[in-house]
């Protein structure tokens, strides 16, 4: 089921997720859920909050449904090893329109479960390293736009009121 995604300035999006105690049916209904969410929306990227459900559950999958194999469902994850710097464009699903260049780790590690509670972890370089952050920020309630020079954010926040009172935000 394709569920909604939230836009920017809705509360959840700032709200860090509860951590996840119980795999089940539910939470696996869930995840699939995000991946459809993700997929019709073309993003490579979706955590919970961007659907209004304030959990540590998201969902990555850089080939875009295109590879089963590239498909990461990451519950109650944590960023356990940084390294290098990138600074590349970033885009949001909850910020549409929106793009800019974010610093970020050129690596990291992330310390994850699965769907069924199982703990593991993982590194990734360039694009998976900037998705694994930029998922895990949501999961923190903290927004790609904070992310950005003071100069950038007060010009997209001015975009956003821009297109809010327009009706077309």
């Amino acid at each position: 089921m394709i569920l909604k995604i939230v836009k920017y300035p809705e509360p959840v999006l700032e709200q860090a997720g509860e951590v996840v105690t119980e795999f089940n049916d539910e939470l696996r209904k869930f995840i699939a859920n995000l991946f459809e969410t993700m997929y019709a929306s073309q993003g490579i990227g979706l955590a919970a909050q961007q659907v209004g459900v304030p959990k540590r559950v998201t969902v990555i999958d850089l080939s875009q449904g295109k590879d089963p194999e590239q498909k990461l469902v990451l519950v109650n994850p944590t960023v356990i090893h940084r390294e290098g710097k990138q600074y590349e464009e970033e885009g949001c699903l909850s910020f549409p329109e929106i793009r800019e260049k974010i610093s970020r780790a050129a690596k990291v590690k992330v310390r994850a479960q699965n769907e069924k509670g199982e703990w593991f972890e993982m590194d990734g370089e360039e694009l998976l390293s900037r998705a694994f952050q930029h998922e895990i920020d949501h999961l923190d309630g903290i927004l790609f736009i904070f992310r950005m020079s003071a100069l950038k954010r007060n010009l997209n926040l001015r975009k956003i009121r821009k297109l809010q009172s327009e009706g077309k935000w």
